[in-house]
């Protein structure tokens, strides 16, 4: 782990995106040297770095300051330069707020909201009730979202953490365990998946391995000053593309092939499961699907969830996974007593 220095190892978009948001909450802004200073590099490196977002068009501008120094500040007055949409961009933004309810309470909900109700003052109340007659039209249901009012603070937190790099201490307790744990963490980013927010990080705990925290599970998060060296060739994206969710497996991927009855192929068809998905309707209706896979834990449930209608053809570790829950299954439903039947009568 390194202090202020490590950030000088951050990539030139992700430093000048850093730089964005350090004078965008600073009200006097910050002179050369001292973001130089903060970012671990030269002042020529942050002079071109200023001099690219100016040209970009971000309002970014040099003030004459205490000692003649100059302070670089971003206009909060001015924002982005004007921005146009037509009025079918302006209605899909407005339509799809919705998706963001999940994430209510926290900064990109609040910033979410700034931005409608800059909408809404544009188009005139007239107009605005027009809209909302269409999106009445369109209704999201919340089944299975996780809900996030509670955590907006520690969600901002974990923001702050991923973009600045800082080292987190995070308070958690696993759906196995019976009491909360303190990890030492490095936030490498957030998953949105099924309804629910994940933390990716690198555990000091877990022999520095990365691992995947729900959010949910979250009590407390605590950033220290300490920051840390994140990979160059981390990528989200590249960490969970060979799984079928949110967790991750070393090692190679492997070819998954799944054949899935009539009754429910077309259902199968109807969905992007996967990048590496391919589908194949055979003679008897019934649709074979094939994978990439490395992570199987995940595929197994989703198997499941489908149950006589769907049959694991490879990998035989995942046929055997599937079989011997079926079994443990058959054991327990053999174990359990057969509730009386309704309308039933004991005599």
């Amino acid at each position: 782990v390194q202090d202020g220095h490590a950030m000088g190892g951050l990539p030139p978009l992700e430093r000048q995106w850093t730089i964005l948001r350090t004078l965008s909450a600073r009200r006097y802004g910050a002179t050369v040297k001292e973001l130089a200073a903060e970012f671990g590099v030269g002042d020529k490196t942050i002079r071109r770095d200023l001099s690219l977002l100016q040209d970009l068009g971000f309002p970014v501008e040099a003030a004459e300051g205490s000692h003649g120094r100059n302070h670089w500040k971003l206009d909060g007055e001015t924002g982005l330069p004007d921005l146009r949409f037509d009025i079918s961009e302006v209605l899909a933004l407005y339509l799809g707020r919705t998706l963001l309810q999940p994430l209510a309470g926290t900064v990109v909900w609040e910033s979410a909201q700034t931005a409608l109700t800059k909408i809404r003052a544009h188009l005139g109340e007239p107009a605005v009730k027009y809209l909302d007659q269409l999106a009445s039209l369109i209704h999201r249901t919340s089944f299975r979202d996780s809900c996030y009012a509670s955590k907006t603070q520690l969600i901002d937190a974990l923001m702050v953490a991923i973009e600045d790099r800082r080292v987190t201490f995070i308070t958690y307790q696993s759906a196995r365990s019976t009491e909360s744990l303190t990890y030492d963490v490095y936030p490498y980013g957030l998953v949105y998946h099924r309804g629910s927010l994940y933390l990716v990080a690198k555990s000091r705990q877990h022999q520095d391995e990365v691992r995947t925290f729900k959010v949910d599970r979250l009590t407390d998060v605590a950033l220290e000053q300490l920051r840390f060296q994140k990979p160059d060739d981390f990528n989200l994206r590249d960490y969970l593309a060979c799984s079928l969710g949110i967790f991750h497996t070393d090692g190679p991927p492997q070819r998954v092939v799944i054949r899935f009855a009539p009754e429910v192929a077309r259902y199968v068809e109807e969905h992007h499961w996967h990048d590496s998905q391919q589908l194949t309707r055979l003679k008897d209706s019934s649709l074979r699907v094939e994978f990439e896979l490395s992570a199987l834990e995940e595929v197994k449930s989703w198997v499941l969830s489908f149950g006589k209608k769907a049959v694991v053809e490879e990998p035989e570790d995942l046929r055997g996974m599937i079989a011997r829950e079926i079994e443990s299954l058959a054991k327990r439903y053999e174990s359990t007593a057969t509730p009386g039947r309704v309308g039933s009568t004991n005599e």
